[in-house]
């Protein structure tokens, strides 16, 4: 009995010890790995020798590159050999003859680790497990020049580099070599297998991202491909990417319009480039497209397509031109109405409610607007939903003329319509602001108490964020400073800037401490991005989020300076800034999933 005891209290300490080795910690004084790893920090070899072969003699497998690594770097190679072979002996690895053929090298015997080398080479026999494992023995050992030997082999067993372009590109390209790394990827392979476009694009983006030289060494020979193989498009299509990657806009149009030319193809790929320098702002190359399409006649199946977006290009660059000329939208509202002359019926189409825009909310002539959209809510094939979209239109720009009684009976018109849907709630919405702006505010909330319930997020949010702001910003039944920031609101929704701000003073002056500071400031602020003045409107709101941060507004004006940064100054840095402070300060806060989504695709963004 006490003799098992015995045996079984030995087998707890070995356990407990060999268990505290692998940790790196130590028993009852024992030599440990830590230990063992600081001597070798202190270059001091000889010990650190002693206690890694007392180790490996315990657990071999837990130290062992750690003891063959101190060998090599104290230059006792023939230790080193002896190590290696030991654990030869111990496991049946074929890959420790990368181990071995390391340490010829380091003893400058080139032919016998050629040898060793060879032999893991000549392990590949085209099973991809196979390939795949004896590169990665060779990457973990550093031997990336091996690693793409192998790859190189395997690819010529197959017949093709396909399955293996993705990381052997990434392979020649780490150790210098992007030439190669390019040429593989743009290689055409047997059968006219060619990377996926998408990967292509994925993978270049990577080996070359945004250095010029790379681009530019890229685009040279993609221009050698598309000598050698004239008939390929995918060449073409991938020098085109590396134009737009450059911001050669012009160059990429030419190398689209050679491809159109060549495969018959009517404008499609233009029409796509079109949208895609739409998207990027850059509308002069977006024009140049469309009037190649047009160029083709009638008879191209993208002509009136093409006509019709141009249009949405002009009014793009008429919107994010912070100084336009009268004489710009003169031009623009011509070419609308040029266009819905020759094709009236694209008056039941986006295209009326864009023109009636041009005219109201630029050309200061809100009658007109209201003659466009009236003609067209009669167009036999309109859309249901489009009509009462564009009634919602005419109601604002019956606002915008004063005549504020036609703007609620439209309103009211199409809230009947519409009773169950979104535009239904818009309606109701609209309507509530109407007499929010008259300062009926009990009216308003009465219909603002039911549109926070509504199924519209963001209906919902708006009638909360007016119904909060009539409540908080009554004081002792004086109705003045409200009914006063009710109009400004008015007169800024008609252009009626300057009487607005004068208005916004009044109230400064006369209720200095009033709640509606902060409401104030945000539409200072909104007047100030109105006019193109970003600076002035974040300064607006970072007094907000300074001295009203905890208030109902707080988030509000963290989410627009955000957003003034990534849409209208381009600078995606401070916007990631503003959305993550958001996200932190504000997590409960309704803006909080928008925020994450535009911090994703500012982090994930790449050009198309």
């Amino acid at each position: 009995m006490m003799y098992c005891l015995r045996i079984n209290n030995r087998f707890f300490r070995t356990c407990v010890y060999l268990l505290a080795l692998l940790a790196g910690g130590s028993v009852m004084g024992q030599p440990t790995a830590s230990t063992a790893r600081q001597l070798v920090a202190e270059k001091n070899y000889g010990k650190a020798i002693d206690i890694y072969q007392e180790l490996y003699s315990q657990a071999p497998d837990s130290v062992y590159g750690e003891y063959l690594k101190t060998a090599i770097e104290a230059r006792k190679y023939k230790l080193a050999e002896e190590i290696i072979a030991k654990q030869m002996t111990l496991r049946d690895n074929p890959y420790l003859r990368i181990d071995l053929g390391n340490l010829y090298e380091k003893e400058k015997k080139d032919t016998k680790a050629k040898e060793e080398f060879e032999h893991i080479l000549g392990m590949i026999n085209g099973d991809d497990m196979v390939t795949q494992r004896v590169v990665r023995s060779f990457t973990e050992a550093d031997r990336d020049d091996y690693a793409i030997m192998a790859y190189e082999k395997a690819a010529q067993l197959m017949g093709t580099y396909i399955l293996y372009v993705n990381p052997l590109s990434k392979l020649y390209a780490k150790t210098g070599n992007l030439d190669r790394a390019i040429d593989i990827l743009l290689s055409p392979y047997p059968g006219g297998q060619s990377v996926n476009l998408d990967n292509a694009k994925a993978l270049l983006l990577e080996l070359v991202g945004a250095d010029a030289n790379r681009l530019e060494q890229t685009q040279k020979m993609l221009i050698k491909k598309i000598n050698e193989h004239p008939d390929n498009v995918y060449f073409g299509e991938l020098l085109t990417w590396i134009y737009i990657q450059k911001n050669d806009w012009d160059g990429a149009l030419i190398q689209i319009e050679a491809i159109d030319e060549r495969n018959q193809e009517n404008g499609i790929r233009l029409l796509t480039l079109a949208r895609t320098a739409t998207a990027a702002r850059q509308y002069e190359a977006a024009q140049k497209a469309y009037d190649d399409i047009i160029a083709k006649g009638p008879g191209s199946p993208y002509y009136i397509l093409s006509k019709s977006e141009q249009l949405n290009v002009a009014l793009a660059k008429l919107k994010n031109t912070p100084e336009y000329k009268p004489a710009d939208v003169t031009t623009l509202a011509g070419m609308y109405d040029s266009f819905l002359v020759a094709y009236p019926k694209y008056y039941g189409t986006q295209t009326a409610s864009d023109y009636a825009l041009v005219e109201a909310q630029y050309a200061g002539n809100a009658e007109k607007g209201i003659e466009i959209l009236e003609r067209a809510v009669t167009m036999p094939d309109i859309k249901r939903s489009l009509a009462g979209t564009f009634k919602l239109q005419m109601g604002d720009y019956y606002v915008l003329t004063g005549r504020i009684w036609d703007a609620s009976l439209t309103y009211s018109q199409v809230d009947k319509e519409f009773r169950q849907d979104a535009l239904g709630e818009d309606a109701r919405f609209r309507n509530a602001k109407l007499a929010y702006y008259r300062g009926d505010f009990d009216y308003a909330q009465s219909m603002l108490s039911i549109l926070k319930a509504s199924t519209s997020e963001l209906i919902a949010n708006d009638a909360l964020y007016l119904s909060v702001q009539i409540t908080e910003n009554v004081e002792d039944s004086n109705f003045v400073p409200l009914e006063r920031f009710a109009y400004a609101g008015l007169l800024l929704f008609q252009n009626k800037d300057k009487e607005a701000e004068a208005l916004l003073d009044s109230i400064s002056t006369a209720f200095p401490k009033h709640p509606l500071n902060d409401d104030i400031l945000m539409m200072r602020a909104d007047m100030a991005r109105k006019h193109h003045e970003y600076d002035k409107a974040i300064a607006y709101l970072k007094t907000i989020k300074e001295k009203y941060g905890e208030d109902v507004l707080g988030d509000d004006a963290m989410f627009r300076i955000a957003d003034i940064y990534e849409h209208d100054l381009h600078q995606p840095d401070l916007a990631k800034k503003y959305y993550e402070d958001l996200i932190i300060d504000y997590p409960g806060s309704t803006y909080t999933q928008a925020a994450r989504q535009r911090l994703s695709e500012l982090n994930n963004g790449v050009n198309p």
